[in-house]
């Protein structure tokens, strides 16, 4: 006998911190055949251990969430899961988000104004050949970039410039990191020569335009 069973479906999990951007999204991919969303988070943290217990086809997560971010979800997620697809869908498009999505190991990235069928598009894409860029965005990677923060700064670097750039105090980020105050000053001074920016006002908007923090 011919085995007639339906194939199995792509399995989804979202991640968005906006419930009804979610709820949008979910509704979106309900009209798709044979994809299925089955579950949701609203952070990194939560989305990560999702992915851990469920270890579904696709993740499609935003970049700006509280806590723990996109970014750093995605790079966790693809360490411990290779084999999930990670796709962004974000409001922004920079060579910057892009580049620094793609290195932590996203496989595709789409925009959030995207027309509806390009949700579906990026889906399937995703799991037939390995990767899906929507049209604005493979054009812009085509163009010559600035270097990233990841580029221009050590890991740890990075790390600090995000939290100097929230408004936080040495003290409060060499408790939140495991060092010293004075450590954290070193840093500060080292990123502040390396950039070669000299106030913490520069030094935000330096965060905001490579995509460290939220403007």
């Amino acid at each position: 006998m011919k085995n007639t069973s339906a194939p199995q479906p792509i399995r989804v999990v979202l991640a968005d911190d906006h419930d009804l951007v979610r709820s949008g999204i979910k509704a979106l991919l309900s009209l798709v055949a044979g994809v299925e969303v089955i579950a949701e988070a609203r952070d990194g943290k939560e989305l990560i251990t999702l992915v851990d217990s469920l270890k579904p086809d696709v993740v499609m997560t935003d970049i700006s969430m509280p806590g723990m971010d996109g970014i750093t979800a995605i790079s966790q997620i693809h360490a411990s899961h290779p084999k999930v697809h990670l796709l962004v869908l974000s409001m922004y498009d920079t060579v910057d988000f892009v580049k620094r999505a793609v290195a932590n190991g996203a496989c595709g990235y789409l925009m959030k104004d995207a027309p509806p069928f390009e949700l579906e598009q990026a889906v399937r894409s995703v799991m037939a050949t390995g990767s899906y860029f929507s049209p604005a965005i493979a054009q812009r990677l085509l163009q010559p970039s600035e270097p990233t923060a990841d580029d221009e700064l050590t890991h740890r670097q990075v790390e600090i410039l995000k939290l100097i750039a929230q408004g936080r105090a040495s003290k409060e980020i060499a408790f939140e990191l495991g060092l010293s105050p004075k450590t954290v000053d070193v840093h500060r001074a080292r990123i502040m020569e390396r950039l070669r920016l000299n106030d913490i006002a520069s030094l935000t908007l330096y965060a905001v335009r490579k995509g460290l923090i939220k403007p």
